[in-house]
């Protein structure tokens, strides 16, 4: 559950989407729209929703998405998170399905 997550689980969860809504090397208007109600449903502080902001005009850093740093008991609430981003613009591209499976393999 996303009230679970600690704050910086939160921030966390947030760079995960934003790297998955660049995994087709584009961000929708749909993707951009879920990831801005993420941040108001997670209550990021003003500075962290600008840092979102950042990830949404280019993509967040590869050493900054690490699957490892997933806490055991929040990973089915990041696979679920992610899912529903790429189902945001209800297409989901070659590109996107080959990076969930990855994640999903990792974090089972």
């Amino acid at each position: 559950m996303l009230t679970d997550l600690s704050s910086d689980d939160r921030l966390r969860l947030v760079r995960f989407v934003c790297s998955f809504a660049w995994a087709d090397l584009t961000v929708n208007d749909a993707e951009r729209a879920f990831v801005q109600d993420l941040v108001r449903r997670l209550g990021l502080s003003i500075p962290e929703a600008e840092e979102v902001e950042g990830w949404l005009a280019h993509p967040p850093r590869p050493e900054s998405i690490d699957p490892a740093e997933i806490p055991l008991e929040h990973r089915q609430v990041f696979l679920d998170t992610v899912l529903a981003l790429l189902g945001a613009d209800g297409a989901l591209d070659a590109a996107e399905a080959e990076s969930f499976n990855l994640l999903s393999q990792i974090l089972r």
